[in-house]
This record gives C-alpha cells, structure tokens and sequence, in this order.
C-alpha cells in the first residue's frame, strides 16, 4: 500500500508536534513527583546541589557466588510508587500497585547506576571524540557494493576559454568554467579570491552568511596558488578556488563557533579532515559560514541568515550560511552538512545544488558532532557538475571518523541517462510540499528516455526514528543541558534545541533500542525498492523521504528545476502568531528544486542524471536580482 495522508508531511509539522507528547509527560512527572525526586533538570547556580550521599554497602556475598543484579551498592534519588505511577504517563506503560511497590523499592539499588559516571562517586568524563560503540553501517549485508569502478569524466572543456569581462560575470561562473579558466591562467585566484572578498563586503550585510572572514589567509594562499601554476604544479580542477565551509568544520587557528553562544570564542588546534582535503586540492578558503545554532535552522549568534532570492525571509537550515552566500555568488561553492534536512532544505530555498553523499563516504573528523549515526558534509554549488567536483576532492575515510569507509566514486558527466529506471510514489507527486515543478520532472524524465514507474512505500510510523536524533544529540550536547549553558542559546522555542534536548531526557532507552530496529526494518525496505530502480524522484521537503533516508543514509541529490509563487515567507520554525511572516502581494517568484535519491555509494549515477536534467531544465543560469557588483 502506497504511504499516504494521515503522516506528518513536513519536518516543521513533526518538530511542532512531537515535543507535545514529552511535555504533557513532563508536565506530570513534575505535579506528580516534585516532593519525592529531585528535578532533572540543569544545575542551579543559586542553589547547588550538596556532596552526594555515601553509597550504601553492598551485602556480604557467600564465596563463590556469581554477581546478580539488584544488590549493588544503592545509588542516585530515593523514588516511591507514586513516581512511577507519574513516569507511566510519560513512557505509556502501566504497571499494577505491586508492581510500582517492587519497582520503587529496588530502583536504587537495580537501575539508579546509570547516574554514577555524571553524579559519583566515580565521574567519568565523556570526550567529543567519544563515539558511540554501536556505528550506523548503511550497507546492509548481502547487498552489492556499488559501483563497480573508479571513474570521473567532466564536461568538455568549452571552445572560448576567455573569461568575461566583468567581475560580476566572474564571480558568477560555475566551477566548471572557473577550473578551466585557472588552468589555462586566463584568470588568476588572487583576482577571483579578491572580487569573492569584494562581494563578501558588499552584500553579506544583508544576508548575514559569514561569521569569520579569513581575508588574509585567502590571499596568502591565492597567491601561493598562483605561483604553483604558473610553475606548472597544477592540483586539479579546484586549485585556486575560493570557497566557504559552514562554521561546524575546524580550522586551525581560527574560530569555529557552532553558531552557538557558548562557543563564539573556540579556536580548534587542527582542520578538519574536509578542510585538509580542500587545501591540498589547492582550494582558498575565504569565509566561515553560518548556521543555526548547534546546527538547527538558520538563526545563530549574529542573527538571521536570509535568502537572496526573497530577503524578507531565512535562508533555510542549518546549512544557510553555505546557501545564502553560495546562491548570492559571494563563493563558487561551500560545505555544508545535514542530520536531517539541512543541505536539502537550504538547497531548495536558494535555488542550489545540494549534494548529500552516502552516510560513511566524506569523513567527519573535526565536525560538530549533533549525531554520530546521522551527520553527513557535502557540497552546495550553482550547478550538478560543480558538486561533483568537489565531492571528488572531500571523499573518502580517515581514522579520525570511525563511521567513515572507503568507497568508490563512478562519475561521467558524458553518460547517456536513456533508460534509467526512476521511481516514484503517486500520492506524494499530488499533495503538498509538491509542485507542479516536481510534476513536470517526471514529464522531463520521460522525454530523456529515462524509464520512470511508480513504487510503494508501506505505512510506517517513519517518525519513530526520530528518537535517535533526539537522543544522540542531547548526549552530544549533554553537558550544556546540566550547566545550564542551554539557556545562552538564543532561540529557546518550543521547537528548538534547549527544549528538545531537556525533553530527551526523558525518552526511554527500551524505545530507543526499538527505534533501532526499526530503522534496519526500514533499511530492508529501501533495498528492495533499489532492487528494482535506480534513482528516486521525490518531492524535496516531504517529511517522509527526508525521515527514512537521512536515516538509513542513502544519498540526495537537489537541484533546481524551475520556480513558482509564493504569497508568505517560508519558516523552518513552528508558526508563531506574535510574529507573523511577511505576505506578498502580488506574490513573489522563487526558485524550486527536485530531489533525487540513489542507491547506497551510487553517488556518482545521482550526478549523471542531475547533469542531465539541469541541461533539459535550462533554470540554473538565473541569478537572484540585487546581487551586482
């Protein structure tokens, strides 16, 4: 049976939803049992809590006798019956009278150790370099390790290698043409990294897409650049590029803040891998760019970032300082990453590509980390070949990332898509979030003879993955809910992180371990759909594909597909009656994308077909009006 109706059909209506049930649990569990436990909550400077109480002294053991559970020493907050009966709201079980008896008279002694490495007596620290031992592996076993071949075949280089005049123009040109025009020294990276600064100055005002400017290691490393070329020491198409990476990637020496309040001020001592990898391509980094806080929509510590497209409304996240400043052509291309739906999103609203790889295949080492079995980086670029490019530069493992595996990258721009098999699920092409863009995808695909039918997806409680999310970033982030550090962050929304991650708290670990198996259930349920197609065509922001393959770690590939009317700003936060967004009238034209999803380390065949497509959409040229040098 086809999936349908009654799901939620944007993330913003699950994060707007999901919370409820937490706080009416909460609520409870606090009415209920406020005078027989102590709150979990952040420490209270006012107040702080005393030494904690000696352990009680464990039994004597008969020698011989093996360990069981229940007669450790006791530990943590006394409970009685009636704080399970409260705790039962909230985790929607119900235990008789004798039950919560049993249960509250053991639980210091059976369960309350789990506290000991934060509370005593023996507090262990747990470091961001600290990954969980259980690692997400998307490849299920017994499916086919794809693709077959190492390959990457660019578009042919164009007959006039004669850069425009214009510096507009310049800073407009895809990396594709950039490449060729550094190669040839028809251009130098000292001027195409200064006319990028120039930008930079001239427009971020309005935008809010830079947190650090690296001006002077920019230049310094154009130069350097240029001088290799000039000497015949070519790295390969992104050497003397300038580029932007979202302010969660390390760089020595300079700050990389989160976007977040309690790290404004952190300097990292080494480049993330990611960024390493760009600087031995000979790529120039000009800027950090901005992201939401801790990596959640896209209002950091400066501000709002906007989308040049529609000024009067954010540009997406968490990645927007990558897409604002990407789609504004202040850099040729940017890093960014996603959990969830954050270069996607972003993507969509700027009118980019965005190129979310394989869970596993870029390395995350010196990343934030929001969730160790979620979090990808990937390119954001003007054009499908442009995110390739790149995606060739930042590929592979490295040690620092235990998730990370080698992989192979089948990439030819020239490729034929005649006879592609491209999947789609009906009731999705007919409802919101689509569009009659993404409709006419389908029309487009069928006239480059690709082979397009519908799928099915069953009817899943797809959102009851998102304890893992929930869960793993409250423990990435566990520190600042107990300092209370949560509380300088500064969206504090219903649906943002401090509430989110306080609610996880309480979330239970046996619905964790469930939400697990579900999701290798889900994984299942994909490789057979892959079994019979190649790629999948689904509308961008439907909650559904977002869920399952951020998830199970499939890649994405959006990409602009043309443009519809908008009446109201767009949000990622949950709609708020005291402060209403800007309405248009007459309505405002933006930019929409498609979104394809390939098959497990197929990344390459995403780049096919995008190239393929973007040719036959003919949109991706259009710039943003009020960008001018």
């Amino acid at each position: 049976m086809a999936y349908a109706g009654a799901a939620l059909n944007t993330r913003r209506q699950f994060l707007i939803r999901a919370p409820l049930g937490f706080l009416v649990g909460a609520a409870a569990l606090r009415s209920g049992a406020a005078s027989d436990t102590p709150p979990l909550s952040p420490a209270d400077p006012a107040n702080p809590p005393g030494p904690p109480e000696p352990p009680e002294p464990p039994p004597a053991a008969t020698p011989g006798a093996p360990p069981t559970f229940g007669t450790g020493p006791g530990a943590g907050p006394e409970v009685t019956p009636q704080t399970f009966a409260e705790a039962e709201k909230l985790m929607q079980v119900t235990l008789s009278a004798a039950e919560r008896e049993q249960a509250a008279s053991t639980w210091r002694r059976s369960m309350a150790q789990y506290l000991e490495r934060r509370t005593g007596p023996h507090r262990l620290a747990i470091g961001p370099d600290d990954a969980p031992a259980a690692l997400w592996n998307p490849l299920l076993p017994g499916l086919p390790r794809l693709p077959k071949m190492n390959r990457f075949v660019r578009s042919p280089a164009p007959k006039n290698a004669t850069p425009p005049a214009s510096d507009s123009d310049i800073a407009w040109a895809p990396v594709t043409l950039l490449a060729r025009w550094m190669e040839t020294r028809a251009i130098t990276s000292e001027r195409l990294t200064r006319i990028c600064l120039d930008r930079i100055e001239r427009h971020d005002g309005r935008l809010r897409s830079v947190i650090t400017l690296t001006r002077e290691r920019a230049l310094e490393r154009a130069r350097l650049a240029d001088r290799e070329i000039a000497a015949g020491k070519y790295r390969g198409p992104l050497h003397g590029i300038p580029y932007g990476v979202k302010d969660l990637l390390d760089t020595k020496g300079i700050p990389t803040t989160w976007g977040a309040e309690p790290f404004r001020d952190r300097v990292p001592q080494a480049d993330a891998a990611v960024v390493r990898r760009l600087d031995d391509a000979g790529a120039v980094l000009v800027a950090k760019l901005s992201l939401g806080a801790l990596a959640l929509n896209d209002i950091w510590f400066g501000g709002q970032t906007m989308n040049p497209w529609l000024p009067e409304e954010g540009a997406s996240g968490s990645s927007a300082g990558p897409g604002a400043a990407t789609a504004a052509a202040l850099v040729p291309f940017s890093i960014g990453s996603e959990t969830g739906g954050s270069i996607v999103s972003p993507a969509m609203r700027c009118g980019l590509t965005g190129l979310r790889p394989t869970f596993g295949r870029v390395a995350r080492t010196g990343a934030m980390t929001l969730c160790w079995s979620l979090d990808k980086l990937g390119p954001m670029t003007r054009g499908v070949e442009d995110a390739f490019l790149v995606l060739r530069a930042i590929d592979g493992p490295d040690p620092g990332d235990p998730s990370s595996v080698p992989s192979r990258l089948d990439f030819d721009a020239t490729a034929p898509v005649s006879g592609l098999k491209v999947g789609y699920v009906a009731p999705w092409m007919e409802e919101p979030p689509a569009t009659e863009v993404d409709r006419e995808a389908l029309a487009v695909m069928r006239r480059l003879g690709m082979q397009v039918r519908e799928v099915a997806l069953p009817d899943w409680p797809f959102a009851s993955l998102y304890p893992i999310l929930f869960a793993e970033g409250a423990a990435s982030f566990e520190e600042l809910a107990l300092d209370g550090r949560l509380r300088d962050l500064k969206m504090q929304v219903k649906d943002a992180w401090p509430n989110l991650f306080r609610q996880s708290r309480f979330l239970s670990a046996v619905d964790l371990v469930q939400a697990d198996r579900l999701r290798r259930k889900v994984a299942r349920m994909m490789a057979g759909i892959f079994h019979d197609v190649d790629l999948l065509l689904v509308p961008s922001l439907r909650d559904e594909q977002l869920t399952i393959t951020n998830f199970t770690g499939h890649p994405s590939l959006t990409l602009r597909a043309g443009f519809v009317n908008v009446s109201e700003a767009r949000s990622d936060w949950a709609p708020d009656p005291e402060r209403p967004l800007p309405r248009f009238d007459p309505p405002r034209r933006v930019p929409h994308g498609i979104t394809l999803i390939g098959r497990l380390f197929d990344d390459g065949l995403l780049g096919r077909a995008g190239v393929a497509l973007e040719k036959a959409f003919g949109v991706a040229a259009e710039r943003p009006t009020g960008f001018p040098m």
